[in-house]
């Protein structure tokens, strides 16, 4: 048998033509999955910047907020370590400055005395 008589033989069976069909029926899904998915991605492609503006507003909506809130937060702590510290800063110079003052008038009053009868310190004697 020639080539061609095997040729012709095979193509004129049944089992070729099952095959042909479901290789056509497979062509035809594919170009109508394709011409869905090109039609959705038309729809997406329209969609998307209105869709991108909306995820961007929100996120920008978010980040104001956080930025408040730790703005806030942050406003809290320095009053909060501020007042403790003014807080701190006056029981200091409340228990402090009395004794001080006294100390440096007496200490200024005696020494004024002491150096008018005294005589000068020299270095390594007293």
């Amino acid at each position: 048998m020639t080539i061609t008589t095997q040729a012709k033989k095979i193509t004129e069976s049944k089992p070729f033509y099952a095959l042909t069909g479901a290789g056509d029926i497979a062509v035809e899904k594919a170009r109508a999955y394709a011409s869905t998915m090109q039609g959705k991605a038309e729809t997406v492609a329209r969609e998307l910047p209105e869709k991108a503006k909306g995820y961007a507003d929100a996120a920008a909506s978010r980040f104001n907020r956080l930025y408040d809130d730790l703005a806030s937060r942050g406003r809290k702590v320095v009053s909060r370590v501020s007042g403790e510290a003014a807080l701190e800063l006056t029981e200091v110079s409340e228990t402090a400055e009395p004794a001080i003052a006294a100390e440096t008038t007496s200490k200024r009053t005696g020494r004024a005395r002491a150096t008018c009868r005294r005589r000068p310190l020299v270095w390594g004697r007293q």
